[in-house]
């Protein structure tokens, strides 16, 4: 009887702790796929204090033209290098590996470089790392895909 017992309390306990962790593991992609979207529209209108938030003092920037840390990357955004003036989101791909978020963005981005505006298909990697309870942005990668741009102006 007491075997019984305690085979049923542990597979309850192990029930509601997997419970748990798929909420928890479902609130965290909801919180991660926000935090994007905001990154996207923190980028278009130049918000760089909430970019430096985001970034992990840490963080590497990868773009077509090279690659960077924190400080030149919100120097490039604040300066209008790039000007990230729309990214028009296709599919968000999310896997969450303990502390560590990989996203991926499926975009056509239409950007001012250099002064000339310019539409490219990405798909973009964001690389999240949750510390003391709060995602930060550890890197972000451009790759250019062989696909038509998809966006219309």
């Amino acid at each position: 009887m007491k075997k019984n017992l305690l085979v049923l309390m542990t597979l309850l306990f192990t029930q509601i702790s997997f419970g748990q962790t798929t909420t928890n593991n479902s609130l965290d992609q909801e919180e991660l796929i926000g935090i994007s979207k905001k990154k996207w529209n923190w980028m278009s209108e130049k918000t760089v204090d909430s970019l430096n938030a985001l970034f992990h003092e840490k963080s590497m920037f990868i773009h077509m033209g090279g690659s960077w840390g924190k400080t030149q990357e919100l120097n490039v955004i604040k300066t209008g290098g790039i000007w990230y003036k729309k990214a028009e989101v296709y599919s968000v791909s999310l896997n969450v590996i303990g502390n560590t978020a990989i996203l991926l963005n499926d975009i056509d981005l239409l950007a001012v470089v250099g002064g000339n505006e310019v539409i490219n298909p990405f798909m973009v990697t964001e690389v999240y790392i949750k510390e003391k309870g709060k995602w930060i942005m550890g890197s972000l990668t451009f790759s250019q895909l062989r696909r038509p741009v998809k966006l219309i102006k």
